[in-house]
């Protein structure tokens, strides 16, 4: 097998002997790249932002933006990652001589103080610079950033800027109305830009990786067998594919695993199918390219997609991880519980389907069994035509949800004929709030409807008091999210 080698700013170099809980952001500055810095470690603050070529949605390749302090530098071997420092165009001598687009307005514009946040923001800005349908708005030509009143929070320039991708940069100093401004000034990149051209050329394939240093191993197969084989053989075998989780743990507790397995490129955990019956997702995909690729032919995940964490983490983290990972307080399993979804589990031994609402057993835990893997999540069709999503955190965005209430309603002649709810942050476990559908069902969607059954919402559950928010803050947020739905489809469905 090849030695584990990395391209950055254009040169291959080995990975070798960095260990194998190296991160991208430690094996940059290592190699003299100080402009990838360190602020939080843990993919909050955006100062280690970096650029990666991965297969693109649109076109062979994007140019996406990712934390190097979460993800593993062996993750990335055989791939190509563009720093802040490989932004500017060199001149014979390899020296940077013209600056990017970006860097030239935030440079001319005041959007860099300090400077410790600067290049993790301009690394972010260009992953949003060389998105292939970014286009410019005539309808918002003074500058405004205005976006609709969709509820999403979205605000675009009048050259398509999605401000939101910089929703995962933090800055302390400088404050962000410059920042805005050099984000809403750039153009549109040139046919020369050697960056914009590399789009149209495929990302490298995924390397099969089995990097051992020190005793430690990152093993990346080559197929979903392959990988489920392996797992049978290491069930000691740490599982990750975005690491925006696992990365944490490795940054702020030190944890350290004697073997872990990457899936984020398996073929087979990459796929995404619409049928008559059911839309598959495979669990490896990012956010951002299963939020692209269903354009909105999904509306609650659409609603979901903007609140979960920021485009930084949507970039890495995956549906299976977040699943994967059992937490009472993920974003996507209300959403799915509400969507009726199931899992698809796959170990050596084959494959079964497993209903969302069966899957949790305990805080963290699951039926999954060792050696399986979460291969996809199926949403079955046709779509309840009444859902909305509503995350009740300290911050609009990029926070971690107090409550989270996700609704699937079916409403004809103004009754409800189906109800489905999920519920985070509430209990051990994500849950569906059954007797709250049971209240719903064969009910008028009317005011005193809702009111009855906002009663029994507040009692589902067992929330608890934590730093995040009191128990009786969180039972009074379940029924007023139901009274919120109400409020907002009655000018649609007559009461």
């Amino acid at each position: 097998m090849v030695a584990a080698r990395i391209t950055v700013n254009g040169k291959e170099t080995p990975i070798s002997p960095a260990p194998a809980h190296t991160t991208v952001l430690d094996f940059l500055r290592e190699r003299g790249l100080t402009g990838t810095k360190e602020g939080c470690a843990e993919g909050e603050c955006g100062a280690c932002s970096v650029l990666v070529a991965r297969p693109g949605v649109d076109r062979p390749t994007d140019w996406v933006a990712v934390n190097a302090c979460l993800v593993p530098v062996a993750a990335l071997d055989g791939q190509e990652v563009v720093t802040s420092e490989g932004l500017a165009t060199a001149d014979a001598s390899g020296t940077p001589a013209v600056l990017h687009p970006v860097q030239e307005e935030m440079a001319v514009r005041g959007g860099s103080q300090c400077g410790f946040c600067t290049p993790g923001f301009i690394c972010s800005m260009a992953s949003e610079y060389y998105r292939p349908d970014r286009c410019a708005h005539a309808d918002r030509a003074d500058g405004s950033g205005s976006g609709p009143a969709d509820g999403s929070g979205s605000e675009h320039g009048p050259n398509g800027f999605d401000l939101h991708a910089l929703s995962g940069n933090l800055c302390r100093c400088t404050g962000y109305r410059p920042i805005r401004d050099a984000a809403y000034a750039v153009g549109m990149p040139t046919e020369d830009d050697p960056l914009a051209q590399r789009r149209e050329q495929s990302p490298p394939d995924p390397a099969a990786t089995a990097y051992t240093q020190d005793d430690s191993a990152f093993l990346r197969p080559g197929t979903l067998a392959d990988a489920v084989r392996l797992l049978r053989e290491r069930p000691d075998a740490v599982v990750v594919a975005g690491s925006t989780d696992w990365g944490v743990e490795v940054n702020i507790r030190s944890r350290r695993a004697n073997c872990v397995v990457a899936v984020d490129r398996l073929p087979e955990l990459r796929a995404l199918h619409a049928g008559s019956d059911h839309i598959e997702i495979g669990a490896a995909q990012t956010l951002t390219e299963i939020e692209r690729r269903l354009d909105g032919a999904v509306p609650l995940l659409a609603e979901l997609f903007p609140q979960f964490a920021s485009r930084l983490i949507r970039n890495s983290a995956t549906l299976g991880g977040n699943l994967g990972t059992g937490s009472p307080i993920g974003d996507s399993p209300p959403v799915l519980l509400a969507l009726e979804a199931s899992l698809v589990l796959a170990d050596a031994d084959g494959e079964r389907e497993v209903p969302l609402c069966d899957y949790f057993t305990g805080y963290r835990q699951s039926v999954r069994r060792p050696g399986e893997l979460i291969r996809a999540v199926r949403v079955p069709l046709p779509l309840s035509p009444v859902t909305a999503f509503h995350k009740i955190a300290k911050r609009r965005f990029d926070d971690i949800s107090s409550v989270a209430v996700a609704f699937a309603l079916d409403i004809e002649d103004g009754t409800v004929r189906k109800a489905r709810i999920g519920l985070g942050g509430v209990a051990a476990t994500p849950i569906r709030a059954l007797a709250t559908e049971a209240a719903l069902e064969g009910e008028p969607w009317t005011e005193r409807t809702a009111e009855a059954a906002a009663r029994v919402l507040r009692a589902e559950g067992t929330p608890m008091d934590d730093h995040r928010a009191s128990a009786g803050y969180r039972t009074a947020m379940l029924g007023q999210s139901l009274l919120k739905l109400y409020a907002r489809t009655t000018e649609a469905v007559p009461s």
